[in-house]
């Protein structure tokens, strides 16, 4: 079983910027398309970014795009998202997955096979 595990989340001042990492386990990270999702107390689990297999391709949520950037670093079991100006309406637990043989990308919560347990980030006005 693959299993994820998210750092890098805290809190900063809105405007600010923030690096999430992702590090996954097992030798078969290259076969899966990696996304983030967030989730705000309450909410949907919304889609924020994902990225293809070896890194070729990125998708972003019209919310996030600009702003955020998603990559991956296959020798290191390892996606990331650069957060930059950030808005308090970010704050959320974001969550890394992982899609198992996805090569259209994907944004939905049902065709993520396996998730971390979340980080939290949260932006100040």
């Amino acid at each position: 079983q693959v299993q994820l595990v998210e750092s890098g989340g805290g809190l900063v001042q809105a405007g600010g910027s923030l690096r999430l990492s992702c590090a996954a386990s097992g030798r078969t990270f290259s076969s899966y398309q990696m996304g983030w999702f967030r989730q705000a107390p309450g909410k949907e689990r919304d889609f924020v970014a994902a990225i293809s297999l070896s890194g070729g391709r990125t998708n972003y949520a019209d919310s996030v795009k600009g702003r955020f950037t998603i990559s991956r670093d296959n020798a290191k079991n390892t996606v990331y998202l650069q957060m930059s100006s950030l808005k308090p309406e970010d704050t959320a637990v974001y969550y890394c997955a992982a899609g198992y043989r996805h090569f259209d990308i994907i944004s939905r919560v049902r065709e993520y096979d396996y998730w971390g347990q979340g980080t939290q980030v949260t932006v100040s006005s």
